[in-house]
């Protein structure tokens, strides 16, 4: 089973810029109703893809600036990393598949 990654502040750059790795970043808050939705697909995902690509979870509330940093607007955003940049990136609960083309396309 793969790990997903609680990513804070403090352990963006190490976990996600420094990673060797593609990352999928969830941002996502305790009140919002899409991101707990979307919560089991990035399990999922992080299952399937567990080898290739690491998963990292960031809450926006608790995690402000990075949220600011990568000027995180709505909730649930995901963003997808490679090499330390931010290669392409998602707005709102999103369908498994529309997810698996993008993680596709960047392994």
């Amino acid at each position: 089973m793969a790990k997903i990654l609680d990513v804070t502040d403090a352990t963006f750059e190490e976990e996600v810029l420094n990673s060797d790795q593609p990352v999928l970043i969830d941002f996502w808050a305790e009140w919002c109703a899409p991101c707990r939705q979307l919560a089991p697909v990035i399990k999922e995902l992080a299952d399937e893809y567990g080898d290739r690509l690491r998963v990292a979870k960031v809450d926006a509330d608790a995690n402000t600036q990075i949220a600011a940093k990568l000027q995180i607007r709505a909730l649930p955003t995901l963003l997808f990393i490679v090499g330390g940049e931010v290669k392409a990136s998602m707005v709102g609960n999103q369908p498994k598949a529309k997810i698996q083309e993008q993680i596709e396309a960047l392994i």
